[in-house]
This record gives structure tokens, sequence and C-alpha cells, in this order.
């Protein structure tokens, strides 16, 4: 375990650890420490504390004094440089016509470095910039090319939401963004709805993005034997049902035909008496048909047997009108 404090140069930048060398530093005090780019006056934002090795980078640079009334007055000096770095270096710019923009100019606590952010669709030979700049200023000159993200970031402006720009309120630092998290949360894919004024996505997709994930795999389809497990419990659920509708149909069915268990043996004769009299009717057919084979011999004789026969024809449906009364005398007695 280390002890370190937490220090901010920027509104809103990242929070860097340095060892407080034995100073109680409360949150929100002005200091100033030691940095690769020298001294610098930042703000502390995290009072002293204990974290992991694991989280400190090495090597840990060191408080050097929290900032005395000194070293706020040289800060406003600095700023003061600062405007007016900005307005040579525009001049030059558009001397020397390069295709950048200039975003934002930062001088070191010391004045020992001034540095230049810009921004650029490509690259840009600036050799002959950093000459002229350094003829003016007299002391080292870095130029930064930066994104269109970390614009927007430095300065600041209004979001399609109304509200001021997520980077350049609260955010520290930018987080990736994907078009995937669009697609999840089933927003529209026209850039111009899903993206900021910096040209890239809008990075309050990500805030969401992890609910969405969360609830789509709760609402997975479940596997074969889920659903079969499932679908069983349903079964055994409403069985119980469908068997107490089966045995009550057999029992209703039971009293109605055990009241006339004469009228069944009744009928049954009457039908068997009625085949006797269907089974008549078939020895008459084929007498007739006997009669119209002997025709062929005598054609002259035909008109005759053909009387004989359409008698004997007339007999067959006497016997068949006979058949379906005994079926009524049968289903009457079954009544």
């Amino acid at each position: 375990m280390a002890e370190v404090i937490g220090v901010r140069f920027k509104p809103l930048g990242k929070i860097y650890y340095f060892d407080p060398m034995g100073h109680s530093v409360p949150a929100g005090t002005a200091v100033v420490v030691e940095t690769a780019r020298g001294l610098e006056y930042g703000n502390a934002i995290l009072a002293n504390r204990e974290v992991e090795d694991e989280k400190v980078v090495q090597p840990l640079r060191k408080l050097v004094r929290p900032a005395t009334d000194e070293d706020t007055a040289t800060m406003e000096e600095v700023k003061e440089k600062e405007a007016q770095a900005r307005v040579v270096c525009l001049e030059r710019i558009a001397q020397r016509q390069l295709p950048m923009k200039l975003v934002e100019v930062e001088y070191s606590f010391d004045s020992s470095k001034v540095l230049f952010y810009f921004t650029s669709e490509g690259r840009v030979d600036f050799r002959e910039l950093v000459k002229d700049l350094a003829a003016v200023f007299k002391t080292r000159i870095e130029l930064r090319q930066i994104g269109v993200r970390d614009e927007a970031k430095m300065l600041g402006g209004l979001g399609a939401c109304g509200r001021e720009l997520c980077c350049a309120s609260f955010l520290s630092d930018f987080e990736p963004v994907s078009i995937r998290m669009a697609k999840e949360q089933n927003l529209s894919l026209n850039p111009s709805k899903i993206s900021g004024i910096c040209g890239r996505l809008m990075c309050c997709l990500k805030y969401e993005s992890n609910m969405y994930e969360n609830n789509k795999n709760e609402q997975r389809t479940p596997s074969r034997e889920e659903a079969g497990r499932a679908y069983a419990g349903r079964a055994e659920d409403e069985a119980p049902e469908a068997e107490d509708e089966a045995i009550e149909a057999p029992d209703e069915g039971l009293e109605t035909r055990g009241e006339t268990p004469e009228a069944r043996v009744e009928a049954s004769e009457a039908r068997a008496e009625a085949s006797e009299a269907q089974e008549e009717a078939p020895e008459t057919r084929v007498e007739a048909s006997e009669v119209q084979v002997e025709a062929p011999e005598a054609r002259v004789e035909a008109p005759e047997a053909r009387v004989e026969a359409s008698e004997v024809q007339v007999e067959a449906p006497e016997a068949r009108v006979e058949a379906p009364e005994a079926q009524e005398e049968g289903e009457g007695l079954g009544e």
C-alpha cells in the first residue's frame, strides 16, 4: 500500500497520483507538483489515502508544496500569456496557409514550455511554423495534434439533448462506443441522430448499454431440456381435470342405458326378424333371373316372360316393405 493524493490539472482532466511527502492535503487544495514537463499547478481532488501498489504508476512523482498566494498570482500571469500566444499562433498559421485548426494553448507553470493543440484531417508539416513561434516566444515550442473528441472536450458546447456536452461537463476519460450499442437499444441508425457535435458516436450510448445487455441475457431462449420440463409440468396440472371429466361421462351413459334392459332384448329380436325377411327377397330375385335366362330361347314369347318376371319382381318389394315394418316394431319396443 502507498499513501497518495489525487491531483487534477484541468477542470475535467484525469486524476494523477502524487506522493504527499508527509503533508496532509485536504481535497480542494491548490498544490504545486513535479511532473515530466517540470513544475505544474493543480488542484488536489483526492485527499490523503492509501491505494494498492498495482494502481500506482511508477515512478511516483512528489508534491513540491501546497500552493501559495505567489503561485496563484503566477498562474494568472500564465493564463494571460496563453491568450497572447493563441493570437500570435493564429496569425502565423494564416501566413503559412497551413491546413490546421488551433484548439488550445497551454503554458507550463514555470513558462519553460508552450504547448499548442490543433486538429487536422491529415499530416501537417509545421516545422517552419515552429521556428516562427520559437523566434517570438524565446522558449521551447511543442505542437500536438489531437482528435475531434478531444477538441469537443476542450471547446465545450451543447448536445442534441440541450444539455452541456458530457465530455465537457463530467466525463474525465473517453470510453469506446460502437454501433452495436445503438442496435441493442433499437435506436435509429441515422448518423445525424446518434452522432455528437464531434461527428463520432455519442458517448451517452454507453450509459445504458450494460442494462440492455443484461436484459437480453435474462430473456434468452430456453434450451430443449428446459422447454420439455416446462411442458411436462403443464401436462401434469391439466391431467387431473381431464380424468374427472372422463369418469363422469361413463356414469351418465350407464344410467340412461340401464333403465330399459328388456327393451334391448325385444329390439334385438325384431332386428333378427327383419333380417330374415330381407333374406327372402334374394330368393325371388333368383327366380326372376332364371326366367330372364330362358328368354333367349324363345324371343317370340319374350313379352309374356317379361310380364311374369315383372310380377315376380313386384312381389319382392312387398317383402322389402315387411322388413322396415319389423324394424319399426323393434324400435317401438326399445322405446
